[in-house]
């Protein structure tokens, strides 16, 4: 573990979780719950973190949430809880309440069209068996191929840039293992944001990821929380603090029940 803010102190910080009386602990899934796969069907949760999950689901004074970039339906089979956590989907596109009320955000019909026009043009360049349509993105995966496919993928969609940028509006934002066509507007932070919103001022938070997706949501919870990146590699970012999973993630959640 590594403190990268020197305004953060650990210590007090789990002292502020065992005195507060609201609590947020917000967690993205793929590379922080779980490790990746290259089928991600197979991607389930570090040995331990079902257990720890559940215990937390049982304080009323914890609030657990999942903010992925995961289709909602395709994350719940993956995290078998004893009870559905609430879950933001897609980067906070989609909303799946703890009580299985489910919300999402409306898209201008300019970005539907956009999408279905990014989607046959992925599927003329021969990616479409690459490519996952969730809500608001086209996700376009690479994971388990040699540097040479790689690369020659991210050149087909790279000469688009343009395209995609301009002409149908849409972000292409790269993530581990591959790069999303999205709508604008979408993130993770966003997600961070009303979740804060909604909480008491007094409220303490904290956010895990691993992905440059996050980034958005580790500089949301500045000033509101703390933000810990969860990789085994180190890379430059907006969070507080580095930890390896699963041995520091799984010490870190149990600190909010012990």
């Amino acid at each position: 573990m590594k403190v990268l803010n020197a305004d953060i102190d650990l210590d007090l910080f789990f002292m502020q979780i065992k005195r507060a009386e609201h609590k947020a602990l917000l967690l993205d899934y793929d590379g922080t719950l779980a490790p990746f796969q290259v089928d991600p069907a197979n991607a389930l949760p570090y040995p331990g973190v079902h257990e720890i999950l559940n215990k937390i689901l049982q304080r009323h004074d914890i609030r657990l949430v999942i903010i992925s970039g995961r289709w909602t339906k395709d994350l719940l089979p993956l995290l078998q809880l004893n009870k559905n956590p609430e879950v933001w989907g897609s980067h906070g596109l989609e909303h799946l309440k703890s009580d299985g009320s489910y919300e999402i955000e409306s898209i201008d019909e300019k970005f539907l069209n956009a999408l279905v026009s990014a989607k046959e043009w992925v599927e003329r360049i021969g990616l479409a068996e690459r490519c996952e349509k969730k809500p608001g993105c086209l996700a376009i995966h690479w994971r388990g191929l040699d540097r040479r496919q790689v690369a020659t993928m991210k050149n087909k969609i790279d000469s688009k840039r343009a395209l995609i940028a301009k002409t149908w509006g849409l972000r292409l934002i790269d993530f581990d293992g591959g790069m999303e066509i999205r709508v604008p507007g979408i993130n993770k932070g966003n997600a961070v944001r009303k979740i804060l919103n909604e909480m008491e001022k007094e409220a303490v938070a904290a956010y895990l990821g691993d992905d440059l997706t996050d980034e958005d949501a580790f500089k949301a919870i500045k000033g509101n929380g703390i933000g810990l990146l969860v990789r085994e590699e180190f890379r430059p970012t907006e969070a507080d603090i580095w930890i390896k999973p699963p041995d520091e993630l799984l010490s870190f959640l149990s600190g909010w029940i012990s």
